[in-house]
């Protein structure tokens, strides 16, 4: 497979699959990139537009489509991973009908994205691929005051709408200039840890004396993770110290997700190699505009703000993104000399 690669035998696809099973075997991206040129980020990209291919094959996909998308393509399908199957398949098959390219693309994935969290398609549009992003277009055009942004705006929606009721819901705003104000997305709850005394520690539990010597030794040795101090044990479990803040005291359900700032919706600095803990209540499921929650995406945890009342389940609210204390010499910490008389 490392010849494969290095040689760039095949397509595209296949070079997806190899990268993933090599990965699967135990070799790390960066020895694949130094054994054959493929760098983690184009490994990334390429392992997951390969399982999106397999998406458009399982659906059914137009064979001019699977043709082209196993040549090219996998920027393309790369931004398609947030849809369902069914929606991989209709933008792939939308993107080649109108030559779109990789930023083209991010807007469709998103708009239907969004369309499919409706029940039943909105008045005047139909459940199509092209008439999913004319509707997007559609709402954006009309929370726009200024005339030259909403005309672009119609004129994306004429061009992907594809039911003579979607057309028609569209021109209605050449002669219709009300404008729908749109509400922002919250800012993400985001707090940094300061100070020492957030920081606490979490040690094991050995019960209560009197105790045998069989309990004592029993208590699992834990080694505090970077960056937010978890620990573990042998098994599933995991303890994570978190500050005793009010919002953490109050939920019912809390518990701890770690991520990366690209992970997350509205985030202003994406490419920021920071891992975040997300706290969330899994107790808290009712939709308010003023928050995000976690919703189930194929199978996976997603984090999504809905403007509107959503028509997914949601499986939690997020209550705080907390990013880790900055500590420029941690050793300086442990040294008995530098802590206050």
């Amino acid at each position: 497979m490392t010849t494969q690669l290095r040689r760039k035998q095949g397509n595209w696809v296949e070079w997806g699959k190899a990268c993933q099973l090599l990965q699967k075997s135990g070799m790390n991206p960066q020895k694949i990139f130094e054994e054959t040129g493929f760098e983690p980020t184009h490994q990334n990209q390429v392992i997951v537009g390969s399982q999106v291919y397999g998406s458009l094959v399982a659906a059914g996909a137009m064979e001019a489509v699977q043709s082209h998308f196993q040549q090219r393509g996998s920027d393309i399908l790369y931004e398609l991973r947030i849809l369902a199957q069914r929606d991989r398949a209709r933008a792939a098959e939308l993107a080649f009908n109108q030559g779109l390219d990789a930023d083209s693309i991010k807007d469709v994935a998103k708009a239907l994205k969004e369309f499919s969290y409706f029940k039943e398609p909105p008045s005047g549009f139909e459940d199509t691929a092209g008439d999913a992003v004319a509707h997007n277009y559609w709402k954006l055009a009309r929370q726009q005051s200024d005339l030259q942004s909403r005309s672009r705006l119609i004129a994306q929606a004429l061009r992907f709408a594809t039911s003579d009721s979607a057309r028609e819901q569209i021109e209605k705003l050449l002669t219709d200039f009300s404008v729908v104000k749109s509400r922002p997305a919250p800012t993400l709850p985001t707090y940094r840890l300061e100070t020492d005394s957030e920081l606490p520690v979490v040690i094991p539990l050995a019960g209560e004396l009197p105790l045998s010597i069989e309990d004592f030794q029993q208590v699992p040795v834990i080694v505090p993770e970077e960056t937010f101090g978890i620990v573990r044990h042998n098994g599933p479990g995991a303890w994570a110290p978190i500050p005793g803040w009010q919002v953490v005291l109050q939920a019912e359900d809390p518990i701890g997700i770690l991520a990366k700032p690209h992970q997350l919706p509205n985030v202003q600095n994406p490419d920021n190699p920071e891992i975040v803990m997300l706290i969330v209540d899994r107790a808290q499921r009712n939709w308010n505009a003023d928050n995000y929650f976690l919703t189930n995406q194929d199978g996976m945890v997603a984090i999504e703000w809905f403007a509107e009342t959503p028509e997914t389940k949601l499986l939690g609210k997020l209550l705080i993104v907390m990013r880790p204390k900055k500590i420029l010499d941690e050793s300086y910490t442990r040294e008995l000399f530098q802590f206050e008389e």
